[in-house]
């Protein structure tokens, strides 16, 4: 298994972003990486804006043949991927251009197989609003139970020690669902740099629901993708919300 970073990217209907995501790709400065795009039958433009970048042989392109959603687009693209580290970037958000050559670096000087960063946001016109999100320096399995630390286009992991990794077929928290998954085979550790640029409030983004709609797909996650029974999912629901709190006073940083 070569050194080679598989790049996951599910897409629906973002034809407007979704150019800057390719491009953040393109502009890294480690250059041994293969983009996995899954088009989950997107209805705007988004095939044609993708088009141009298909003469890059990196970059591989999926269509789903009906809507299945981001948790089975993910696995499909992770069952074609051939690299060795796998990492996540959504068809809105921007990497920066160290990102993978710090991560990797940071991942095989210390020997770990599970890692994240730091990353800042931005709004739905690409400014950056002066948040810097962070989190625990090492995050163990239970630690994972508390809350999801990690945000998605940061992680990395390395399929070579992990393995293949498949979720349920739960419509929201499916990378939540992953690191659950990934969790119990290593310990995941935070490189602290901003190296990836998070866009919030776009419509039908997460961070444009409801607390009371958060909170259900939380429960979904641990009713359904980890198998609990009603009351440990009630209960890791509850911390959750708690840990939930205690990220925002802790590690949301206003600069």
């Amino acid at each position: 298994m070569s050194d080679t970073v598989s790049i996951i990217m599910p897409s629906y209907n973002t034809a407007k972003y979704i150019s800057d995501s390719i491009k953040s790709v393109i502009s890294q400065t480690y250059s041994n990486w293969e983009l996995l795009i899954v088009d989950d039958c997107s209805t705007d433009q988004t095939e044609s804006v993708i088009a141009p970048f298909l003469g890059d042989k990196r970059i591989r392109y999926f269509k789903n043949s009906q809507r299945r959603g981001a948790a089975m687009s993910r696995n499909y693209a992770l069952r074609e991927a051939k690299g060795r580290w796998m990492a996540f970037l959504d068809s809105d958000d921007l990497w920066k251009p160290n990102k993978l050559a710090n991560q990797i670096s940071f991942m095989k000087k210390n020997g770990y197989s599970f890692s994240y960063t730091n990353y800042e946001e931005i709004d739905s016109f690409g400014n950056k609003n002066g948040v810097v999100v962070t989190g625990p320096t090492k995050i163990s399995r239970w630690g994972f139970f508390n809350y999801c630390w990690p945000g998605c286009l940061t992680v990395m992991y390395d399929a070579k020690k992990i393995g293949l990794i498949q979720i349920a077929d739960i419509k929201k928290n499916n990378d939540y669902a992953m690191w659950l998954k990934i969790c119990r085979k290593a310990e995941c550790y935070l490189l602290e740099e901003e190296l990836a640029l998070y866009r919030r409030g776009r419509i039908g983004s997460v961070s444009t629901h409801s607390v009371g709609t958060l909170i259900k797909w939380h429960y979904k996650l641990f009713r359904f993708s980890e198998e609990q029974n009603q009351i440990q999912a009630i209960f890791n629901t509850l911390r959750n919300i708690v840990f939930g709190f205690y990220k925002k006073l802790r590690y949301v940083k206003q600069l």
